[in-house]
């Protein structure tokens, strides 16, 4: 179960409610400093944006490929570990706006963790430490350490010991 916050509405869905959940100037500034980091061919500068001026967790030699969205309205619940790469196009949600809801949540990312492009990562979600997500899957669910992950519906495709222990047992079974 992922680890959000619940906040019921009444009237209209939540996301006609949303400038009473965040403030209209936080969202408008972060947007356009999502935007300009989305474009931003420099890492550190990217890195920088995210640190600084976002208020997001950013680990050294972290690199966000171009087009990565993150939470417009919640930056600031996102953290990613060391030497961990979120590809092209993903896109990072700490909230849900529903009918009758809206929920948020942080995403806690791993160190040396690979995002595959096209992801789309929930709120309330943790991924461990060197996990690996395919290009295309949706994580709604927390990834362990050293597991390979995708699809939709996410499921694990094969971990990383499993895939030593096989390399180990075919190079004895060569030589």
């Amino acid at each position: 179960m992922r680890r959000v916050e619940r906040y019921p509405v009444e009237g209209p869905n939540s996301l006609w409610q949303v400038y009473r959940t965040v403030p209209r100037w936080k969202a408008v500034r972060n947007f356009a400093f999502i935007q300009l980091a989305r474009y931003c061919p420099s890492l550190p500068v990217k890195n920088w944006i995210y640190r600084r001026v976002l208020g997001m967790k950013v680990g050294e030699k972290t690199s966000f490929a171009l087009m990565v969205m993150v939470d417009v309205f919640f930056p600031e619940r996102i953290q990613v570990g060391n030497n961990s790469i979120i590809g092209y196009n993903s896109t990072l949600l700490t909230h849900e706006y529903l009918i009758d809801e809206y929920r948020i949540g942080p995403i806690l990312i791993g160190s040396n963790v690979m995002i595959g492009a096209n992801v789309t990562i929930l709120p309330g979600v943790t991924i461990g430490d060197g996990a690996v997500v395919a290009a295309g899957a949706v994580v709604h669910r927390d990834v362990p350490a050293y597991t390979r992950v995708g699809g939709n519906p996410l499921r694990e495709l094969v971990s990383r010991r499993d895939e030593d222990n096989l390399f180990e047992e075919r190079s004895t079974r060569v030589h």
